[in-house]
């Protein structure tokens, strides 16, 4: 893996893009990385009043509404620059398809740093459908998600990492190494098939992995995964006071379908804590 030297955040114009920035910015901050803001939202028609939906004065209104958002996106942007917390950078996103482009963006950084879509408030953050899980599948770039509720001023301190012998699990963990060097406390679910390991001896296993770079990790082993995952690690981050979950995002995209994994969903639904994810 390499040293985190580049991070993306998006922003856009909805009231949580300040507390998103914050953590962006601590985190550019620990790691000597350039952090660049990058605003990228599409007003949808269905945001304006009926009235105006059909009408041709409707255009003028998401030209308004853009402004508005770009304008609260750059205020929290200006503070961050205020801050003197490192290099910093301002770009926007216009045109479609609005994932491509994040996308090709996301493919020259280290780390994104994303917004979980909160329902009950979507103005301001008007984007694509599953814009988060998109991102994810199609840049295979790991990517920070930050809860839409709730302060962070210190995520990595306290980690949990959900480990299963697999590519996902195997990305995410190597995404998050720079992470766990610097923690308090690591703990590991892992759960391990029944069947005998294929390597004996010295062989190599996520424990071993984590303290050949420096983190000791507490394990807790399991061997029947159960139905639930999502809602296990959920409890699990609470009960052991994480502050930050990294796990395997599993999905993919087929022709314009999103299909992504149960424990997938359920975490990217109800994650309370930060979430570093890769595909």
């Amino acid at each position: 893996m390499n040293p985190m030297r580049s991070l993306l955040v998006h922003i856009d114009g909805s009231a949580r893009v300040a507390a998103r920035l914050a953590v962006a910015r601590d985190l550019a901050a620990r790691h000597q990385a350039t952090l660049t803001a990058l605003f990228a939202t599409t007003p949808a028609p269905e945001t304006l009043p009926f009235a105006y939906a059909a009408s041709a004065v409707s255009v003028n209104l998401l030209q308004e509404l853009h402004t508005q958002w770009l304008a609260r996106a750059k205020a929290a942007y200006e503070q961050v620059v205020a801050s003197g917390a490192g290099p910093v950078a301002w770009a926007e996103l216009g045109g479609e398809p609005l994932v491509q482009g994040f996308v090709e963006q996301a493919w020259c950084a280290d780390l994104l740093v994303l917004g979980q879509a909160d329902p009950a408030e979507p103005v301001g953050q008007e984007l694509p459908a599953g814009f988060v899980e998109a991102v994810l599948v199609e840049s295979g770039k790991p990517a920070l998600i930050v809860p839409y509720a709730g302060s962070f001023p210190a995520v990595g301190s306290n980690v949990l990492v959900a480990w299963k012998a697999s590519r996902e699990s195997a990305r995410a963990l190597a995404a998050a190494v720079p992470l766990l060097r610097g923690a308090a406390q690591v703990h590991v679910a892992e759960w391990r098939a029944k069947t005998p390991p294929r390597a004996t001896g010295e062989a190599l296993d996520v424990e071993r992995y984590l303290r050949l770079h420096g983190v000791q990790p507490t394990m807790h082993r399991y061997h029947d995964e159960p139905a639930q995952v999502g809602e296990m690690l959920l409890s699990m981050a609470a009960d052991v006071g994480a502050d930050l979950l990294v796990m395997g995002c599993y999905g993919h995209s087929r022709a314009r379908e999103l299909v992504l994994g149960g424990v997938t969903r359920t975490v990217l639904r109800s994650m309370t804590i930060p979430v570093l994810m890769s595909h």
